[in-house]
């Protein structure tokens, strides 16, 4: 910090200049008699006298002293270059008063309205006097402390003469009467249970009683045992079997039933052949209509397609012509509820129902005879005959219960179980020659199996997966396309390792919570599928782009299936009862 020089030096004399010199220290004494030293500071011949002042520049800096005593700082400041101390913080703040700020401003508030001081009040005992006051009109005065004095005729605010009839009786504590007129009216206390006759007891009377004669106990008894027989035997027993051939004759004039193939329909349906180049259907030309609720499940008649079989929701399961005048041909009738899958042997001439009347039916084809019933009281949600021909007696079934069961048509008995999902069983598919069969499950996997060993060897979970409720095998036997919950349509391949092809997922369409029913064309150019909003979705194999989208029906499209032997007629079939014929 520089020195402070606050004299004036004077050289009208040299002692007057040698005294101030003196007088201040720090400043270097001018010796008189030098006259080197003393030149420059003489004064001018003309001019007898002059004054230097020098000024102090030095920015103000706070000290130690001036923080210690609490410098009060600028509210608005936004930054402190110190450390100042509590007094200093929290100081008043200085300046001129607001000449508009009123008293009511001034004053502290912690409210919108002013100042509310803290006070504890019982809810119950707060709206116990609310309650009082609108009924009797008093109610206790807040501001007297009724648990340090006994209330009196003071302590009450509002109607106080009612306050003393009613001894200050609060609404939960004046209807004491009342509740024990009523439970002597009803028969009897809470604590006495066992007497409680209750709110008719007073009609009841007392020599006759309220039972039923020995005549009208006999009655009752034989009506609640009809009841209970009933219920249990439209869960136990199947349903009665019927069926109704809706065409003239059953055999044409060479004694051929409809299950014959067709040879006049301009393509060779016996051929094992598929078309060599596929297309895409453009336009609706037929609706096959009769089901009176949404059809659950199609099947094309095996190798020839020249029928197509479906069961519906409405308990019924019909057949119908795809070629010729497309008419409906029967109508198998024998399960009380919705038809869940059917699925056809080998040859076609006979075929399985499912239903969640927890029976599986064999059934004739071409006379509509039910052959033999099957249950294990377990809803079945999926059914498939082994495709093997020497196997053509043993069918599995994917069951509610976690299991997949293996029944014999010869015996009619359980075989095999497979049991280790986690989940109910959705599908099941035979890969690898029929050697092995896939199952998924609403547990999120995909096992496999060999036939007839009921230990998965292969199985598939990731943290990634859904529920894969509907899946086909491609018609080369490479693929498994699987309908994913997430709106897409997963493939793996069928043999050996069964890995998730990750270059072929297709997507576009919404189909979560609905096991809509995927296809591909014969020629494996496409991929088709269903949606819930009834549309049908086609795409290219190759690029998995969404090529064409139609809408189908008029609520879910659960399944989709494309002619073995056309080049681009596709078969849709609806929540809306209706199944549709594109071209």
């Amino acid at each position: 910090m520089a020195a402070t020089i606050a004299s004036l030096v004077s050289y009208d004399s040299g002692s007057d200049s040698e005294n101030e010199s003196e007088s201040n220290s720090g400043v270097k004494k001018v010796d008189p008699a030098d006259p080197d030293a003393t030149a420059h500071l003489k004064p001018l011949k003309s001019a007898p006298t002059m004054s230097v002042a020098l000024l102090d520049l030095a920015p103000e800096v706070a000290v130690k002293e001036a923080v210690e005593t609490g410098t009060h700082l600028d509210p608005s400041l936004k930054e402190v270059t110190f450390n100042p101390t509590y007094e200093t913080l929290f100081a008043p703040e200085l300046g001129p008063m607001n000449p508009f700020k009123s008293q009511q401003m001034s004053a502290p508030r912690n409210m919108l309205s002013g100042y509310a001081e803290p006070a504890h009040l019982n809810d119950f005992m707060f709206e116990s006097q609310r309650r009082t006051f609108s009924t009797f009109g008093y109610a206790l005065d807040p501001s007297v402390d009724t648990h340090q004095v006994t209330p009196t005729t003071n302590s009450y605010i509002g109607a106080v003469d009612e306050a003393e009839k009613n001894k200050g009786l609060t609404v939960f504590e004046s209807g004491t009467k009342k509740t024990e007129k009523r439970k002597k009216i009803k028969g009897g206390d809470a604590g006495e249970i066992e007497e409680f006759l209750g709110p008719w007891a007073k009609f009841i009377d007392e020599k006759d009683g309220a039972k039923p004669s020995e005549e009208e106990q006999k009655e009752l008894d034989e009506i609640t045992a009809k009841r209970q027989k009933k219920g249990r035997s439209e869960e136990e027993a199947p349903a009665e079997e019927k069926t109704v051939l809706h065409v003239k004759d059953m055999y044409d004039y060479q004694g051929r039933s409809y299950l014959h193939v067709p040879q006049d329909v301009g393509i060779n349906l016996r051929s094992s052949e598929a078309p060599d180049k596929c297309y895409l259907p453009k336009k609706q030309i037929h609706v096959w209509s009769g089901h009176t609720k949404g059809v659950s499940a199609i099947r094309l008649f095996p190798s020839s397609g020249h029928l197509l079989l479906s069961s519906s929701m409405d308990c019924k399961i019909k057949l119908w012509e795809v070629y010729g005048e497309r008419r409906c041909v029967r109508t198998f009738i024998g399960h009380s509820k919705a038809v869940r899958d059917i699925c056809y042997n080998n040859s076609g001439t006979k075929f399985l129902s499912a239903a969640y009347d927890r029976h599986l039916k064999l059934w004739d084809t071409e006379t509509g005879q039910c052959i033999s019933r099957f249950t294990n009281r377990k809803v079945p949600y999926c059914v498939k005959f082994n495709p093997d021909e020497d196997k053509q007696d043993l069918f599995v079934a994917g069951m509610s219960d976690k299991k997949i069961v293996q029944w014999d048509i010869r015996t009619n008995e359980v075989v095999q179980e497979y049991d280790r999902h986690l989940g109910a069983v959705n599908t099941i598919t035979f890969v690898d020659e029929n050697r092995r069969f896939v199952s998924t499950s609403d547990d999120k996997s995909l096992r496999v199996w060999e036939w007839d060993i009921p230990v998965d060897f292969k199985y598939i979970a990731e943290p990634s997966m859904h529920s894969m409720p509907a899946v086909t095998l491609s018609p080369n036997g490479k693929w498994l396309a699987c309908q994913s919950m997430d709106n897409q349509i997963l493939i793996f391949g069928a043999q050996n390792r069964f890995r998730l092809n990750k270059k072929k997922v297709f997507k576009g369409h919404m189909v979560a919570g609905y096991a809509c029913q995927v296809d591909f064309s014969p020629d494996m150019s496409y991929v088709v599928s269903g949606d819930a909003d009834g549309k049908l979705n086609i795409w290219d194999w190759k690029t998995t782009k969404l090529y064409h989208r139609i809408k189908a029906h008029d609520k879910v499209c659960i399944s989709a299936l494309w002619h073995p032997h056309e080049t681009s007629k596709v078969i849709t079939c609806g929540w809306d009862g209706l199944i549709k014929l594109w071209d």
